[in-house]
Formats: structure tokens, C-alpha cells, sequence
């Protein structure tokens, strides 16, 4: 009950305040309280709990650069809160989870709680969005409005993992109660993703369109009808404006154009600072000096590309780290749709289209270093692992 309530308040690391000198959320509140009630449950049952698992050492080469990472950054008190919220709770929550989804019956509870996440933030996001359309106040050269995240890359990184797992079970659950939920949940979060505006959002939901489309046996047909329903979509007026920003490179709003520079600008300080990067909250001084525009240097917090994000804030042990995990996590989806009992089957087309959609947007974003996605991510290996890790005397051993 705690870990489903933590997932559907995924979103709740807005709600900000202090208690004395501490600074917390209301997520960090629910991941401590589900830690706390484990650990009175373990000791009292008497359970010994299973570490070992094809997660184990990534999770700690991770943990590891990170603890390295609050060493070498300019502001260890600000590195400490990343490490401890993107980092070190996610992966408790990790070792949580694997322990109590002993059931698929669990495991949906979770996933069901996570699409509570989504539907709060996918509706109200919409609704803003819409009425702007609505009144035609909506500048498709600039941010869409948002109502609980900051910017609307912001929801679109939230709901594209979750939309990957819902697309699989949509497709591949037998039970018809199980199909029509998930495809309740993506008739509501695949319109809000869209009217995010967030072209790395609409890159991660091609590259779920295909790997379902690839999945398929008439998969030439269906991959065929994909790129033309996406080219459809992408002349939907609104998001044609959008999408035509990007391949003006001299428009001054278009934002490959600056990530480019941005990359450039990272590359020139990871020459300089190749193992450690720039630490953890680092990134924004260590990029000052090396040729990025003032105005940009100010508001940037990460280069916004998957490799670049975990080199800067965690090193080159962070970034091999991370790359083991997205890795093995491919690894035990395989393993978990060929091995694991019928009822969990279904996930595991989704955490591949999971893992994928997360590269194909980083491309352009940063799909895990923020509370909820690093919540997010790390659930996800867990509901991976729980599939395999109960499904026999033999389950666990990795």
C-alpha cells in the first residue's frame, strides 16, 4: 500500500518545505515512510531480503560515482540533496519493490498507481493547453503552458515510460479488464504528451509507435501505417508551427540550434574534466567558462542529452554505470518475456519500449535527473526484476 501511494504521488516533489533546517518533499516523506515500514515488516517476519540481482552492481558503481560526484562539486551541500534524492532513495525504493511485488496481482497496483500519476498531470496540463488554443493564446514558438511541472519537457518525460508500458499491455494483456485500463490510461496520456508542444516527447512516442509496429508479424504494414499517422499528426496545425521552428536553423527560437552549442560547450569541458565531469549540481559553473552565452549559461542546468547528462554530474563511472543498467535492463526484459509466468509477460515489451523511448528522447532532454523520473526509472527495474525474481524457487539469483 506505502510503495503504491509513493508511485501515484510521483509528481508531488513540488509540494516543497522545511522541517527545522531540512528541506524536503512530500515524494522524499512517502519514500521514507514506505523505507521505514519495510524495514518494521522485515524485522518482524523475520525476512531476509535478496541484494543480489542483475541490478546489484550497476546500482552500486552508481551510488559510488555519485558519492564521488558530492566530493568534487563546487556546492557539496546541493550535490548532497541531488545525491540523496536522485540517487540513493530511488534505489532504496528499488530494493523495496523488489521485495513486495511478490504478484502480478502487486505489481499492477503499482502500475495502476503510477497511471494515477499520469492522469493528474496529463489532465489538468491538457485542459491549460486547450483553453489556450481555445482563445488563441498559445505561441507555438515558445513553451506551452504547464500547471504542476515547471516546463511541459517536464510531462512529457514523465509520461513517455509509463505511455511505452501501457502500449504493451494494451496490446499483449489476454485479460480485456487489464487491456481496456491500459488503453483508458493512453486515450487520456498520449493528447497530453502531444499538446506538451516537446519535440523530443513526439521522438520518444515514434520510437514506441515502431517498436510496437516491429513487434508485430505484419510489422512491414505496420510500420508503414506508423510514419504515416505520425506524418498526419505532425500537420495538425499547432504542431506543425512547432515542429517548423526546428528546421528553420536560422528561426532564433529553434532548440536544436542551441543544444547544439550546449553540446559543444560540454564537449569543450569534459576535454578539461573527463573523469568527473562538473559533479553533481555542478554542471551550470563548470560550463561557464567555456563559451556559452551568458544569458544561456544562466538558465541551463544539464546539457540535455543522455550521455552528456550522466558524464557531467557523475563522471565517467556514472556514465558506465548507467549505461549497465539501461543494458541489463533490456537484458532481463528479454529474458523476463521468454522465462517469466504468462501474467507478467506483457510487461516486458514494455520496459524495452521503455528503455528505448528514454534514449531516443535523451537524445534532446534528460530523462532521469529529476525526483520523479529517477523514481520512475528505478520502479521500473524493479517491476522487471520482480517478474523473474518470484517466479520459482530458483528466482533471485543473479
Amino acid at each position: 500500500m506505502c510503495a503504491g501511494i509513493t508511485c501515484a504521488l510521483t509528481p508531488a516533489y513540488n509540494l516543497r518545505w522545511r522541517i527545522g533546517f531540512y528541506p524536503t518533499t512530500l515524494l522524499e516523506l512517502s519514500l521514507l515512510a514506505t523505507m521505514v515500514v519495510f524495514l518494521v515488516e522485515t524485522l518482524r517476519y523475520r525476512r531476509r531480503p535478496q541484494w543480489r540481482n542483475p541490478f546489484t552492481w550497476p546500482a552500486l558503481l552508481f551510488l559510488t560515482a555519485g558519492a564521488i560526484a558530492v566530493l568534487v562539486a563546487p556546492d557539496h551541500r546541493a550535490a548532497l540533496g541531488l545525491f540523496k534524492a536522485y540517487l540513493l532513495e530511488p534505489i532504496a525504493f528499488f530494493f523495496v519493490l523488489i521485495e513486495v511485488l511478490s504478484s502480478w496481482r502487486r505489481a499492477a497496483v503499482v502500475l495502476l498507481c503510477f497511471g494515477v500519476a499520469g492522469i493528474a498531470i496529463s489532465i489538468p496540463n491538457a485542459a491549460l493547453v486547450l483553453d489556450a488554443l481555445g482563445h488563441h493564446t498559445l505561441n507555438a514558438a515558445l513553451a506551452a503552458p504547464v500547471v504542476i511541472y515547471n516546463t511541459p519537457n517536464a510531462v512529457a518525460l514523465f509520461l513517455v515510460p509509463m505511455i511505452a508500458v501501457a502500449s504493451s499491455l494494451a496490446a499483449y494483456t489476454p485479460q480485456r479488464r487489464g487491456r481496456l485500463i491500459a488503453a483508458g490510461f493512453l486515450v487520456i496520456a498520449v493528447p497530453a504528451c502531444l499538446l506538451t508542444f516537446s519535440r523530443g516527447g513526439y521522438l520518444g512516442l515514434l520510437a514506441i509507435g515502431v517498436g510496437l509496429a516491429l513487434g508485430h508479424r505484419r510489422r512491414i504494414a505496420l510500420v508503414a501505417a506508423t510514419l504515416v499517422a505520425a506524418l498526419a499528426v505532425s500537420r495538425i496545425p499547432p504542431i506543425a508551427s512547432r515542429l517548423g521552428h526546428e528546421v528553420n536553423l536560422a528561426d532564433p527560437n529553434n532548440s536544436l540550434v542551441e543544444r547544439a552549442r550546449l553540446w559543444g560547450a560540454t564537449l569543450r569541458m569534459l576535454r578539461d574534466h573527463p573523469l568527473f565531469g562538473g559533479g553533481l549540481s555542478g554542471f551550470k559553473q563548470a560550463i561557464a567558462p567555456y563559451g556559452l552565452r551568458q544569458s544561456a549559461a544562466e538558465d541551463v542546468m544539464y546539457p540535455h542529452n543522455i550521455v552528456l547528462n550522466a558524464w557531467t554530474e557523475t563522471g565517467i563511472l556514472g556514465l558506465v554505470a548507467f549505461g549497465w543498467l539501461l543494458v541489463q535492463a533490456v537484458r532481463v526484459a528479454i529474458t523476463g518475456w521468454r522465462e517469466a509466468e504468462p501474467s507478467w509477460r506483457p510487461l516486458y515489451p514494455g520496459v524495452i519500449l521503455a528503455v528505448v523511448a528514454m534514449v531516443v528522447h535523451g537524445l534532446v532532454d534528460v530523462p532521469y535527473w529529476k525526483n520523479d523520473l529517477s523514481v520512475e526509472f528505478w520502479a521500473l527495474l524493479a517491476l522487471a526484476w520482480a517478474g523473474l525474481r518470484w517466479r520459482g524457487p530458483a528466482a533471485g539469483h543473479g
